[in-house]
């Protein structure tokens, strides 16, 4: 980790943190928190701790931030694990039987058939994609740069523009608003856990669950309804796109591809999975560098010394260390999937402790990247640590995707959009955030600020 000499650099800035829950919390509580905000639950032990244990709401808890132990649950064993009762309920009407929830033969299918078509030609397809709408983009945002300005919009169109064409060949003026709707309305009001969420048994659905499959349906019904578009355009008048390379994917085991239900679980899941870990990312970026003048202007000159068109983009972004730095170094202060839990499905040995079937496990990428055994000024705002020559994190302390055989097949394509994002932005405009206002990170389905910021933009 670099020095203290090092952090001096650029402007050394704290991390904004959640206000705590304090004291020992009892059931109401601990459920009203965690509608409200997740990460107010994680007292000062838990940056301290490699493990703990306790109850949770009548099942036993593990929490760890051990890498072996990590490593066990994730790489090592991951078949003992699967995800929660409440997990499933909460996001299984949003994304059906995709990549992120399924499990067994089913999961191993999918994974086997969609790797090829997460290659370096599907990144390039993404790279120009992105360099295209940001050109739109920026133009638009250069025009308007007076007074304050909610970037949050801007970077949501980017991020669902990006997927719509990216996917499906399709530009998404009108039907990205719908989607984000759709989106805004489930993750408002029913992406939280309710107490039926936790307490009913599996087999037992509560209400909160019937209303969000109403709502899934209507989502999926919308996906399904794009995919259909798409595969009727056919290969006429649709250039490469990653449709053509799903909807082309065989399983080599069995040659089966995947029929058009399946299809229309995938992209539900590449686009909310996809597009909001990017919108996050690039506005925490933001927020940050907003607050870091020396910081931004470097990446501005970074930007500026490279060809970041549409032809070149994918080329360019290996070719931006201190913005790919930016995007690291936000993904560990606000990791957009902030928790990772699992249920025990046998016995098993985790960190030292002895796990039984339904035990819980968790991993929280929040408490992870912050821990004080792993992280040099855990809440400094520090993008030199992922620098070219900087020492790695230590293997499983950093884990913004995930780790093992489940780790996040879209992460590159993540990681290419903000870093192509953040540079085009600040190479055109310097941003300043109004009033410096006090923002807190808040974590429901991800972690997102609160409130989000006004900020001035001014052209270069």
């Amino acid at each position: 980790m670099p020095d203290a000499e090092a952090l001096d650099t650029f402007e050394r800035l704290e991390a904004p943190a959640p206000t705590l829950v304090e004291g020992p919390q009892t059931r109401p509580e601990m459920l009203l928190a965690m509608r409200r905000n997740v990460l107010s639950l994680y007292g000062p032990d838990a940056f301290r701790e490699t493990t703990m244990v306790g109850p949770f709401f009548g099942q036993r808890s593990v929490f760890t931030n051990d890498p072996a132990g990590i490593k066990r649950v994730l790489v090592d064993n991951p078949g003992n694990y699967t995800r929660t009762p409440a997990t499933f309920r909460i996001l299984r009407p949003m994304l059906g039987e995709g990549l992120f929830l399924s499990e067994g033969e089913q999961w191993k299918f999918q994974r086997r058939t969609l790797a090829p078509a997460f290659t370096p030609r599907a990144m390039r397809i993404v790279a120009r994609t992105t360099a295209e709408v940001l050109d739109q983009e920026v133009r638009r945002l250069k025009a308007e740069a007076v007074g304050a300005h909610d970037l949050m919009p801007m970077i949501q169109r980017l991020a669902i523009e990006v997927a719509g064409r990216a996917m499906f060949s399709t530009a998404m003026d009108r039907r990205g608003p719908q989607l984000r709707k759709l989106f805004e309305t489930y993750g408002r009001d029913y992406g939280a856990p309710y107490p039926s969420d936790i307490l009913l048994p599996a087999s037992v659905p509560g209400p909160a669950e019937l209303i969000r499959r109403r709502q899934g349906r209507r989502w999926l019904d919308f996906i399904k309804a794009m995919v259909e578009t798409r595969k009727r355009m056919g290969r006429e008048g649709a250039r490469r796109d990653l449709f053509d390379l799903m909807a082309d994917a065989r399983d080599p085991e069995s040659g089966r591809g995947f029929e058009l239900d399946e299809l229309r679980d995938q992209f539900a899941t590449f686009i909310i999975a996809g597009h909001e870990t990017t919108a996050l990312t690039v506005l925490w970026a933001f927020i940050m560098l907003a607050r870091a003048p020396r910081l931004q202007d470097a990446v501005a000159r970074e930007a500026a010394a490279r060809d970041l068109s549409p032809e070149r983009a994918a080329d360019a972004v290996g070719d931006l260390p201190l913005t790919r730095a930016v995007v690291d170094e936000s993904l560990r202060l606000f990791p957009p999937a902030f928790l990772i839990v699992r249920e025990a499905k046998a016995e098993d040995e985790v960190a030292g402790e002895k796990v039984s079937p339904g035990d819980i496990v968790s991993i929280a990428p929040w408490v992870l990247h912050r821990h004080q055994a792993y992280w040099s000024h855990p809440t400094v705002f520090d993008p030199s640590r992922f620098l070219p020559g900087a020492t790695a994190p230590a293997k499983y302390t950093y884990m913004p995707f995930g780790a093992g055989p489940r780790v996040c097949i879209g992460a590159q394509f993540a990681l290419t959009e903000a870093t192509l994002a953040i540079a085009r932005t600040l190479r055109e405009v310097r941003l300043r955030v109004v009033d410096d206002v006090e923002i807190e990170p808040v974590a429901v389905v991800t972690t997102y600020p609160s409130p989000i910021p006004q900020f001035e933009v001014r052209r270069r």
